[in-house]
């Protein structure tokens, strides 16, 4: 692992990328902007390419030797020690609905393991960073996960993925379950930003599907820095390559599993 010393330089250019990456976001919201389509319904607009592009400049010029894993334009230097994970504009359907709930998700990986997350959420000017090692943080101020417990007690998060309509593993099952099983379930449309909010204690978990490494790689450093728990649907270790993540404040962690294999019986 880097040295401290060199974790807060890693996080000091990643979190600045991400402000000024937020700031173009702001500034183009309910304005114009090229939009086109990566599927039949998934989006990507010319501000989610911009916005990439001034990251990895950023993040290059500082750090020359290190590669890249973004979503807009794929791998680069997959042979360097360090691994830039970049979701330039997590929420892109949202934002090119004028629906203000997306962010800026930068993530640092070294020899495979999460060193630095940064997640800005530029609309409610929340910058959400954390270290390996160092705790979570929202603004500087350190964030903690809840401590609600039992399940029916609980807020939790979801999403579904872009081919609902083409392929069984829809979440509609999951959804269904956990509906029934904890006090309420959000769907915002922006992985980073539900599991930001569960290391501030504002969810108490999340789980989704289908996901790719840049939409999660931050928050999932987030959630285990702020004290949470992270594994993949069957309670095993989860790296950000697992598609199927399930986030939480800890206390509530085994009965979403179990309600997650009620769905998957019931499938």
């Amino acid at each position: 692992m880097p040295t401290e010393q060199e974790l807060e330089q890693f996080l000091a250019t990643a979190s600045a990328a991400a402000l000024e990456a937020g700031k173009l976001q702001k500034e183009r919201l309910w304005g114009d902007f090229a939009i086109d389509f990566k599927g039949d319904i998934d989006l990507v607009t010319e501000v989610d390419r911009a916005c990439e592009e001034l990251i990895i400049s950023r993040l290059a010029a500082a750090f020359p030797g290190h590669g890249f894993l973004a979503e807009e334009e794929g791998a680069k230097r997959s042979d360097s020690r360090y691994k830039w994970i970049i979701d330039p504009l997590d929420g892109t359907t949202n934002f090119a609905h004028g629906f203000p709930w997306f962010c800026v998700s930068i993530a640092l990986e070294f020899q495979g393991e999460l060193a630095v997350g940064v997640i800005y959420h530029c609309m409610m000017d929340e910058l959400f960073t954390a270290c390996k090692g160092g705790g979570a943080f929202l603004n500087g101020r350190p964030i903690r996960v809840s401590t609600r417990t039992p399940l029916r007690r609980a807020l939790v998060a979801t999403g579904f993925p872009y081919d609902v309509a083409r392929d069984n593993e829809n979440n509609f099952a999951n959804f269904f379950e956990l509906q029934l099983a904890a006090r309420g379930v959000r769907r915002a449309g922006a992985a980073a930003l539900d599991l930001a909010y569960v290391a501030a204690g504002r969810l108490d978990g999340y789980w989704e599907v289908k996901l790719k490494p840049w939409d999660v790689a931050a928050g999932t450093l987030l959630v285990l820095e702020a004290g949470g728990r992270v594994t993949n649907q069957e309670g095993a270790g989860y790296t950000v390559y697992d598609h199927r993540i399930l986030a939480s404040n800890g206390g509530i962690h085994d009965e979403m599993l179990e309600a997650l294999k009620r769905a998957g019986s019931a499938r």
